[in-house]
């Protein structure tokens, strides 16, 4: 649906809008510039933060809101919700996926949805990029033993054939972030190889079935939506296939890999593994993965954190900004497209 059709005639308006967040997210993502931009393209106001529809405050806002600036943490927008806000058009999402938020009463009442999944994918691809870099040259490894033993190793007799000179990287998934990480890679000498059941274009790289794509890398990044298909995708059968040396990254979705599976595999020292997403998305502390030697552990923060925020903040507003004259989102979000989206 082109925003066009519902706007032309109020093109130049500033539309009304409706926060709609965790407070916390609202604080550090509404900074003084945000808010200032914000005022002069809608009709807001910034200490009104929606994170709880029925509160009576909101209810009487989101009775007038032309459009839902949202972002993490956002409730879900129900068709008892959207029973209350009988004005509502556009939800523009500061952030990345909108499954969450978005609901199926959302895209039956026609309301249209942008999202800053582009935004937030940089963090994500830079994030990878490191990690395979680092994996290549074993920074991490290195770094570890040469801080414990305090002296010059046999480097190249620990780990034959280290450095990122013609190694293999594969990516799974040529999604937004995938796609991406197949751009940054480029300058390198690396032969990169894809693997996505739903790849139509070139995207200038060989494109090859997973299993495949498994047993030649060096380097696996995954970069694929977390759907009921793509459950435990790397498996203890596939983890198998892998090369020994291998590391596996994953900065996408902590169900896309059995982690039973997955720590039993390094437990070995067969493979190494830079993971940012876990299942659950926070361990246990007595998971093993903390204490592997083999495995960098982040806390799910290779997406928009701290300073990259005001990234997401641009992009929303620049979309909100054209729904405001009257343009159609440059990245709305399509009903038929979700099922491929994280």
């Amino acid at each position: 649906m082109n925003v066009d059709s519902g706007r032309n005639a109020m093109a130049g308006a500033r539309p009304q809008t409706l926060l709609a967040m965790g407070r916390g997210i609202a604080a550090r993502l509404i900074t003084g510039p945000v808010r200032d931009r914000l005022a002069r393209i809608a009709d807001i106001d910034p200490d009104l933060v929606a994170d709880d529809f029925a509160d009576p405050r909101v209810a009487a806002a989101l009775s007038h809101a032309e459009v839902l600036l949202t972002s993490w943490e956002c409730p879900p927008i129900t068709a008892e919700v959207l029973a209350g806000a009988p004005r509502l058009k556009a939800v523009v999402h500061a952030a990345g996926t909108v499954k969450h938020h978005v609901t199926e009463a959302c895209w039956q009442r026609g309301i249209l949805v942008s999202s800053a999944a582009a935004a937030n994918a940089e963090p994500v691809a830079e994030y990878t990029l490191a990690a395979i870099l680092f994996a290549g040259k074993r920074v991490l490894d290195i770094a570890r033993l040469y801080r414990e033993r305090r002296a010059a190793l046999d480097w190249d007799g620990r780990f034959p054939g280290f450095g990122n000179y013609r190694r293999t990287v594969g990516v799974v998934g040529a999604s937004m972030i995938g796609r991406r990480v197949i751009e940054l890679l480029r300058p390198f000498d690396l032969e990169v190889l894809v693997a996505d059941p739903y790849l139509t274009d070139d995207l200038g790289v060989r494109h090859v079935e997973l299993d495949e794509l498994l047993e030649r890398c060096d380097v696996v990044s995954l970069h694929a939506p977390s759907l009921p298909e793509t459950r435990h995708l790397i498996d203890a059968a596939r983890l198998a296939r892998m090369r020994d040396g291998a590391t596996l990254v994953n900065t996408a979705r902590g169900a896309l890999v059995d982690q039973d599976a997955l720590t039993a595999e390094l437990a070995t020292g067969r493979l190494f593994a830079v993971i940012d997403v876990t299942e659950p998305d926070v361990l246990p502390a007595d998971s093993p993965l903390f204490d592997l030697p083999q495995v960098l552990l982040t806390p799910h923060i290779a997406g928009s954190l701290g300073g990259e925020l005001a990234r997401l903040a641009d992009h929303a507003l620049e979309e909100l900004s054209r729904y405001a004259r009257g343009l159609p989102f440059a990245y709305a979000i399509e009903r038929q497209a979700l099922p491929r989206l994280a």
